[in-house]
């Protein structure tokens, strides 16, 4: 029974989806770095090799499946592929793969070069792409290809295994074809999001996680099972998504290329399946246990479980419905429903580490403070807690500034006291959650919102001087 579904898709834009993918301007910035790029490299490489060229977008940008980086400072990725077309065998060319991919090396150093183009590093030729850069948080890996156009074949360069059959568009028209209605196709990349930013989250090792293009095959397979006409919301079709694919990785670790069925998209060691059916099944339980919880609420903290900060409380995608009564009498009775047995009482304190006589305190709220204040939080009533209980502190991040950064939130901690501290200017949370043996007995949210600039280190008076 879907209990949270407008938590991970709806008009909000502080739902599950759009806190893991990229923003509008940062879609379009990355939109206008690549098509510069593509067209600097063709026109480069026509130049030197004489060769006809042509640029494929692939990977998750290609594919409508990108998702945030993790943290602050780590980059989103984008495939750009170079295709240098002759009629013929790959051995025909005029460069063997190596050449190629120093040619295009040596033309992403130049274009490095130039300080307008925002790039901030060109990084040593990887064994099948070479990879540029740029500032604030995303690079471009460039794959060349050999394209026969007569014979639409194609070849990857590697650095040393020579020419590689390769067909990243032959991929993605599969993908783009499994389903003709507009809807599903939507849905289908979103749930695509959610598993690789599951897996991302859950699965810390990054040879240990199953790549983009095997969840990705795994969950439109998966898909393909379930009669939408019986459910048909995100997270109803997610459970049955996670089941499908834990059973079948359970009864066969082996995920053909659909394109090529004697490919086996899942090179992962059997310790790291092993480990990845294991997490599977606890991401099942996680979801079972949230659809069949009672109240947006509650699924809202079961789900966390799986995707931590990134998924909202039913707080946070209600500043559309706030708008209208009756969406705001909903929200309440829906609120009402959820009779916690522990009621959290959280004293906080706000203050200026360069000024003194700046400080906010509150008890289960804090009024509107500035930026660079550290703010601690404490559950003053924890004595009161019964035996077997833990807590889980989250910091949900909202607002421009701190999405710019990637700086969604994170698990704070699981004391009774944790310190945080206002880097961005925005409408942000912290959200305690009470657990007792596992089932939630109680939350608490405190707004923390942050206007202004930080202030500026406090002046001391000159110290006066008396003639004697």
């Amino acid at each position: 029974m879907s209990t949270a579904a407008r938590l991970f898709h709806s008009k909000s834009d502080q739902t599950l989806y759009d806190r893991i993918t990229p923003s509008t301007d940062q879609f379009a910035t990355q939109q206008a770095r690549w098509n510069d790029l593509a067209d600097f490299l063709k026109s480069r490489m026509k130049d030197d090799t004489g060769y006809p060229i042509s640029t494929w977008l692939q990977g998750s940008y290609k594919f409508d499946t990108q998702i945030r980086p993790l943290t602050t400072g780590a980059q989103f990725d984008i495939d750009l592929g170079l295709y240098f077309e002759w009629a013929g065998s790959d051995d025909d060319g005029d460069y063997d793969p190596e050449g190629f991919k120093e040619l295009i090396q040596n033309a992403l150093l130049d274009y490095a070069d130039d300080e307008d183009n925002d790039a901030s590093r060109v990084e040593e030729p990887k064994e099948r792409c070479c990879r540029i850069a740029f500032n604030p948080d995303f690079h471009i890996d460039v794959p060349c290809y050999h394209l026969d156009r007569t014979k639409d074949r194609r070849a990857l360069a590697t650095e040393s295994k020579g020419w590689e059959a390769s067909d990243p568009k032959a991929i993605y028209v599969w993908f783009k074809d499994l389903h003709d209605d507009k809807t599903i196709r939507a849905q289908l990349r979103r749930l695509v999001c959610y598993f690789k930013m599951w897996a991302a989250l859950k699965i810390e090792d990054e040879a240990s996680r199953p790549s983009s293009i095997t969840l990705t095959v795994l969950v439109a397979e998966a898909l393909s099972e379930i009669d939408l006409s019986e459910t048909s919301d995100d997270d109803d079709v997610l459970e049955g998504i996670i089941t499908i694919i834990a059973d079948r990785l359970d009864d066969d670790t082996e995920v053909a290329n659909p394109i090529d069925n004697d490919e086996d998209l899942n090179r992962l060691s059997d310790e790291a399946n092993d480990n990845l059916r294991a997490r599977l099944r606890e991401f099942e339980d996680t979801a079972r246990r949230a659809n069949a919880a009672t109240s947006e609420a509650t699924a809202a903290e079961i789900w966390t479980e799986a995707f931590e900060h990134f998924f909202p409380m039913p707080e946070d995608v209600e500043g559309e419905a706030n708008a209208n009564t009756a969406a705001r009498s909903d929200i309440a009775k829906n609120h009402a429903l959820v009779a916690y047995s522990f009621d959290p009482e959280i004293h906080v304190r706000a203050w200026s580490q360069n000024n003194e006589n700046y400080e906010r305190f509150g008890v289960n709220e804090l009024p509107t403070i500035l930026k660079d204040c550290s703010i601690d939080f404490t559950l003053v009533n924890a004595t009161s807690l019964p035996v077997g209980a833990s807590v889980r502190w989250t910091v949900r991040n909202r607002g421009h500034e701190a999405w710019t950064k990637n700086d969604i939130g994170h698990c704070s901690g699981d004391g009774y006291e944790v310190s945080e501290h206002s880097a961005y200017n925005g409408n942000h949370a912290m959200d305690l959650t009470v657990y007792q043996w596992g089932r939630i007995i109680g939350r608490r949210r405190i707004e923390i919102n942050v206007r202004g600039t930080a202030l500026a280190a406090r002046q001391l008076p000159a110290k006066r001087r008396f003639r004697r």
